[in-house]
């Protein structure tokens, strides 16, 4: 015989936060930010502080319970390292819909990552389907019986042997895609602690990987008028930009 018991689900409270987000953008309907890195998007059952969620409900009281309670308002989402553009959405109305754009892949976005070594076409393209690693639950993985995802890449600047500017155009949303496509093509992200971190990156002042959400286009929710907003760069890629042109100018 064997007896179950299941505990009751424990309620998750999440609570607004004074913690400074630069609003790149805001309506009644929409608020755009540059998430910085070391901030997770929304709360986790272990992670209930410290979140861009925590951060707007302060800003925008009436925030929560759009899309959920732990995630109210996320529509998508960045990587807790990764810096750069989100939009959330301040109602229904806008949750619905930005949350059916992403889903019919009708928001562009285009993200700018540090990877190392040279990569030589300019211009390329990644099809490599991703599933989550058997055993290893917080890593991803390429996998022929995963999800389908293909992102296009394009080489801006190269510095030397020792590094390369991409903007990438993901073109489905699949976790960690840019740094798995990356890494599946032999060139990882800087400063990647799942995909490709070298022991040398903190001694460059690489802490983090170095991506990027760079830009989004999506409809207004509104008024369906096409809006891009750009996040600029943080600090530190700024500066591992800087440090990689220093390095590869000697090679």
């Amino acid at each position: 015989m064997i007896t179950v018991e299941t505990p009751q689900p424990k309620k998750i409270e999440i609570l607004p936060e004074n913690i400074l987000v630069n609003i790149i953008y805001q309506d009644k309907d929409i608020v755009v930010v540059n998430k910085p890195a070391g901030m997770m998007a929304h709360p986790l059952p272990n992670k209930t502080s410290g979140t861009l969620v925590n951060a707007l409900l302060y800003l925008i009281p009436d925030l929560q319970g759009i899309g959920g309670e732990i995630r109210p308002g996320i529509v998508h989402r960045l990587d807790k390292d990764t810096t750069g553009v989100m939009v959330v959405a301040k109602n229904d109305l806008a949750h619905n819909s930005l949350s059916s754009q992403f889903k019919e892949r009708k928001v562009k976005k285009i993200y700018v990552a540090i990877a190392r070594g040279r990569i030589d076409k300019t211009e390329f393209h990644v099809d490599a389907p991703i599933a989550r690693h058997p055993v290893m639950r917080l890593k991803m993985m390429i996998d022929p019986t995963g999800k389908p995802a293909y992102t296009d890449f394009k080489v801006i600047k190269r510095f030397g042997n020792v590094a390369s500017i991409v903007l990438a155009f993901p073109r489905t949303g699949r976790t960690h895609q840019i740094r798995l496509h990356l890494k599946y093509i032999g060139h990882p992200i800087f400063g990647d602690k799942l995909y490709g971190k070298s022991s040398k990156d903190e001694d460059i002042g690489i802490k983090r990987h170095m991506l990027h959400a760079l830009k989004i286009g999506f409809f207004h929710p509104r008024t369906e008028e096409w809006m891009e907003f750009t996040a600029p760069f943080h600090q530190d890629f700024k500066e591992a930009i800087l440090k990689l042109y220093e390095l590869g100018a000697k090679k």
